[in-house]
């Protein structure tokens, strides 16, 4: 007999899910209770709850989670400008902890001995949904269940489905996209289907949220953003919440043919996977914000910041945002936006983002020194022959002794 009597579910309302909530009470001889996350995928959630109520789930949550998802998670990683493997703005990957933390509260507040969730043996949000789970709650239980049982497709979902007279759109169900996606405010992702082959061309009509740039309108447009401590708090002079800001920056961006991203990127589980994502929104805030930082942060403040970027990115990536490590990091990034402060103004045009204007009352630029014109000895260019000859002591002291690489 199962020691497990409550778990928390991860609940889209999808096929996949809902043959989880069955398989959970048959298997385990327990209660579920349903969590479904609005994080602004863009589809309606509360159906949800129909379906959950269908199958005899007596405690349902569904939240809103559009707003904390966006302050507390995606912006502290824009801060730190972190992009995996030199592309990927980690969109999925930064919505997983928001989803642990939310399962192991509610978990909490039930009374729960478990929780679960319907990601697979082969990917990354395993790892992630789990890290997390055991970070905020050690002695938890999770369960698998595509780690556990034998159903290993589509048709054995919804043979199953037939099977327990579990409530599923058939007719929607086999016209799905045949591509795997996950959406949130941040990205829409793919893979799958023709993806599986790194030669084959994404087809045009499977992007949801951009036109192709080709498409894109032959004028360009002009937005400014404005910055405080880091984070973008108005849009051409229109205060915004983090959650609108995003938004925007997505339709916006998507009507520009903008952050659209293929990519075969390294899983932590060990294989390389190709991904599409579309990014709008994230792909102008990486660009503005490091192009504010540019005036208002020190050069060897910057450089450090970037030092670490691609530990801190492979933190988000692998599933490690409770861990010690990840926080330490954030605390030294958010000292540094203390003066991340004004304005960016972007030209977006047919898939690019240009910067094309920043300003700063933080603003380390000095025209009096930077200029090509009369700098009325602001800076003494004899200044340089002592520098350069200090700096080049070392490799000249080598040089003498024969330590030559010519």
């Amino acid at each position: 007999m199962s020691s497990v009597k409550k778990v928390v579910l991860a609940y889209s309302g999808g096929l996949d899910t809902s043959v989880i909530v069955k398989w959970l009470q048959e298997t385990y001889n327990c209660e579920v209770v349903t969590f479904t996350a609005d994080l602004g995928q863009g589809e309606e959630v509360e159906p949800a709850r129909a379906k959950a109520v269908a199958m005899g789930i007596k405690e349902i949550y569904i939240d809103d989670l559009r707003e904390e998802f966006v302050r507390d998670f995606v912006f502290p990683m824009f801060r730190a400008n972190a992009i995996y493997e030199g592309e990927y703005l980690l969109g999925t990957s930064i919505a997983r902890p928001l989803i642990a933390k939310r399962l192991i509260e509610i978990a909490n507040e039930t009374g729960a001995d478990a929780i679960s969730h319907g990601a697979t043996g082969k990917g990354n949000d395993q790892i992630r949904f789990e890290l997390g789970a055991y970070a905020l709650k050690p002695g938890v239980q999770v369960i698998a269940p595509w780690r556990e049982w034998d159903l290993t497709s589509r048709e054995t979902l919804m043979d199953y489905c037939k099977e327990h007279d579990i409530p599923v759109d058939y007719s929607k169900a086999e016209k799905k996209s045949p591509y795997s996606m996950d959406a949130n405010l941040l990205h829409i992702s793919y893979e799958g289907d023709i993806l599986e082959d790194p030669w084959a061309e994404a087809e045009d009509d499977m992007w949801r949220w951009s036109v192709s740039p080709e498409e894109a309108p032959d004028k360009p447009t002009y937005i400014e953003l404005s910055y405080e401590k880091g984070d973008i708090v108005a849009i051409d002079g229109k205060a915004m919440s983090p959650a609108t800001v995003l938004e925007y920056l997505n339709k916006v961006g998507g009507d520009n043919g903008i952050g659209r991203l293929d990519i075969v990127e390294n899983r932590y589980v060990g294989m390389k996977s190709r991904g599409c994502y579309e990014t709008p929104g994230g792909t102008i805030m990486m660009k503005a914000h490091r192009a504010i930082e540019s005036i208002t942060l020190d050069r060897e403040a910057a450089h450090l910041k970037d030092s670490i970027m691609p530990k801190y990115a492979e933190l988000v990536y692998n599933g490690y945002w409770w861990s010690p490590e990840r926080e330490m990091m954030q605390v030294m990034i958010d000292k540094s936006q203390e003066v991340v402060n004004g304005d960016v103004r972007l030209k977006l045009y047919k898939g690019g983002v240009s910067v094309v204007g920043r300003r700063s009352e933080d603003s380390l630029f000095d025209e009096k020194i930077a200029t090509f014109e009369d700098d009325a000895g602001a800076y003494d260019q004899k200044d340089a022959a002592g520098f350069i000859k200090l700096n080049a002591l070392r490799m000249r002291i080598a040089a003498k002794k024969g330590r030559t690489f010519v």
